[in-house]
């Protein structure tokens, strides 16, 4: 057997191995071994062995730490008999290490149980000194990366798993089962993740129909997007479930959201921006609080207009914030859609000034005023995806619609 010659030292003491002319198409294993007759067997073998790889040699622990993250190899060959680890040292360090890569040890013929150990200790295979025939070094190397990339698809297909569970709870959380009893009101409502997320971001809603027959809602935003801003977007709408029920309405339910919010919030640059409202029993009079959110679009018969409010501040800035009552009238059957910034902070194709804003949002909302709320709130939301940019939809959405079935 004759040894290629393709051979140049590797910082940190070892050589480069190359079988045929160097590409990035063959697998990468690194061989730890501090014997340099050792690794001269171990590459002539791979070369007769049919399976073509690159092959890069390391004499230690610690030379092997330092390539790993720099070469990225697809297995490690790994000697445990090396002069700067002890025990399974080498093992751990080079588990701790390698990545991706599946990991094969070289035992020596007095040491085939601790080859066995090593398996269970994380390693994919062992091979002993001395009993490796070209085919077998080779089969054994491929079957380990294999079982390698199975492991990994096992594993991130129980985290994806634990991912939609966990999705699923914080949507339970986000976006609840109204909470009404005898009040004659239509709810409908849409929820749309940012494209590309794997979670649900901070957006949230409720409506609640209290003892005294006024029917609460609340919409919200947490900025930013990620579990965090989930989590704390759950325990915002659960408390204000809660304090609603209790009787707290108005300032002085925002005021006690923003107490829990900056206690629970996940850091100091978070606030979140909201909407909490009150219909009163009449089905005329509507009460409402701002603290920093987008206006909300009034419904009359085929008639949609925006309704917009003065400046309000967000919960959670570092300034002194009040939040007064706005007092709209109903016409009679009338109905409101409220909604969090994700449904018209959206760009228009044709140039990066040219957004759809929320008149332009009421525009779209304009051709679909004779729709019930179901209808109303699907084709709005098609319309929102059709006329905007197909990166647009960076953020997620909430929307809730509510309309009065008739005066009682």
């Amino acid at each position: 057997m004759v040894r290629c010659s393709a051979c140049t030292v590797l910082k940190g003491g070892g050589s480069r191995m190359a079988h045929g002319c160097e590409d990035g198409g063959r697998p990468l294993v690194l061989l730890v071994e501090d014997d340099p007759q050792d690794a001269l067997i171990v590459e002539e073998l791979l070369a007769d062995s049919g399976f073509s790889v690159r092959l890069e040699w390391v004499r230690s622990v610690d030379a092997a730490r330092r390539a790993l993250p720099r070469l990225r190899p697809q297995c490690v060959l790994l000697d445990l008999g090396l002069p700067d680890a002890h025990g399974f040292s080498a093992l751990s360090a080079v588990l701790e290490a390698a990545g991706d890569a599946a990991v094969v040890v070289l035992t020596g013929l007095a040491e085939e149980r601790a080859g066995l150990a090593a398996v269970t200790a994380g390693a994919q295979d062992y091979l002993v000194k001395g009993r490796v025939e070209p085919e077998w070094l080779g089969r054994t190397l491929r079957y380990a990366m294999q079982r390698k990339q199975a492991e990994q698809a096992v594993v991130a297909l129980h985290a994806a798993r634990m991912r939609a569970e966990e999705n699923a709870r914080l949507e339970r959380g986000l976006l609840p089962t109204p909470l009404l009893q005898s009040m004659p009101i239509e709810v409908a409502t849409r929820y749309r993740a940012s494209r590309g997320s794997a979670t649900l971001g901070g957006d949230f809603f409720d409506v609640v129909e209290s003892d005294d027959k006024c029917v609460h809602v609340v919409i919200g935003d947490v900025c930013g997007h990620g579990p965090d801003e989930a989590a704390l977007g759950v325990c915002l709408r659960i408390a204000w479930r809660a304090l609603v029920l209790s009787g707290v309405t108005g300032a002085a339910l925002l005021r006690r959201l923003e107490r829990i919010h900056e206690a629970e919030r996940p850091g100091a640059e978070i606030f979140v921006t909201m909407t909490t409202l009150l219909l009163e029993p009449d089905q005329r009079t509507v009460r409402l609080w701002r603290a920093g959110h987008p206006g909300l679009l009034l419904h009359d018969g085929d008639q949609v207009t925006l309704a917009e409010f003065g400046p309000s501040l967000a919960l959670g800035l570092p300034v002194e914030a009040d939040w007064p009552q706005e007092v709209l009238e109903l016409p009679e059957g009338a109905g409101l859609t409220l909604y969090t910034d994700g449904l018209f902070e959206r760009r228009l194709p044709g140039g990066r000034s040219r957004w759809l804003g929320e008149d332009g949002l009421a525009d779209l909302a304009r051709r679909h005023a004779h729709l019930d709320a179901e209808g109303f709130l699907d084709a709005l939301l098609a319309d929102v995806e059709a006329v905007t940019a197909p990166e647009a939809a960076a953020d997620d959405l909430a929307v809730v619609h509510l309309r009065w079935k008739g005066r009682s």
